[in-house]
């Protein structure tokens, strides 16, 4: 565990020289250096959670979770496509994924889940990286959480995603890696490895500040795009069947 957590603060340097050269340069498509893995075998969904009339949570500022997600989301891709991996985007921007048959807020939140789901399952071999918010009525606490699908490979990929975020950018972190609740659909209704990085409480007023700042995002990212580049083989990512109950 401790050369993985190695490991993955020597790339979580590259990934953050690599992020300010992003915020300098604009998005740039060709990858800068070779990834850790093959992406072809090992492809990366990113999920930012919400869109649309479905804003999830709103931060103290006002600021609905879904903007935040997309805005660390679009960073994450970023940096991974400098890494040599293209990642598959849920949403590039502020929409909801319903079909149009759907009216009510409802039935555009079911449908908006369900079509999440079948992109999912739609990708042989693919791993889920969902990014949301927290949230809780005291403002005093902060941090932020992985939580794992009832999926093969899932839990070792968010036991270490926890522990590089710790390692690497919270240090006071005492959080573990936890089991999705049964009420959080998409985690419970896809097949392969997946996990859903809560990336910090937006009840928390310092927290909530930091993650909407655009320097903090991109640090958040480039641990995260760490994370991934080295802890792919903590995963079975082969196609996982028949593992939900």
């Amino acid at each position: 565990m401790k050369r993985g957590i190695a490991l993955a603060g020597a790339v979580c340097l590259v990934v953050v020289l690599l992020a300010m050269a992003i915020s300098r340069l604009g998005r740039v498509i060709e990858p800068v250096i070779s990834p850790v893995y093959d992406a072809a075998a090992a492809p990366v969904i990113l999920d930012a959670g919400h869109g649309g009339e479905d804003g999830g949570a709103v931060s103290v500022t006002g600021v609905p979770e879904s903007q935040l997600n997309l805005e660390i989301v679009q960073k994450l891709r970023d940096i991974l496509a400098l890494c040599g991996t293209d990642p598959v985007l849920l949403r590039e921007e502020d929409i909801s994924l319903h079909d149009q048959s759907a009216s009510t807020l409802r039935e555009k939140k079911r449908s908006d889940l369900q079509n999440r789901v079948a992109a999912v399952e739609s990708m042989e071999g693919a791993t889920l990286i969902s990014i949301h918010q927290n949230t809780y009525p005291s403002s005093q606490y902060h941090g932020a959480q992985v939580f794992y699908a009832p999926t093969e490979g899932s839990q070792a990929l968010a036991e270490h995603f926890q522990s590089v975020l710790r390692e690497q950018l919270q240090p006071d972190n005492g959080r573990a890696a936890k089991q999705i609740p049964d009420s959080v659909y998409l985690m419970n209704h896809i097949t392969c490895p997946a996990i859903l990085v809560e990336c910090g409480f937006l009840t928390n007023p310092g927290e909530e500040a930091k993650l909407r700042d655009p320097g903090y995002q991109r640090q958040l990212a480039a641990v995260l795009a760490g994370a991934w580049l080295t802890g792919q083989e903590k995963a079975d990512l082969q196609p996982a069947e028949n593992l939900l109950q």
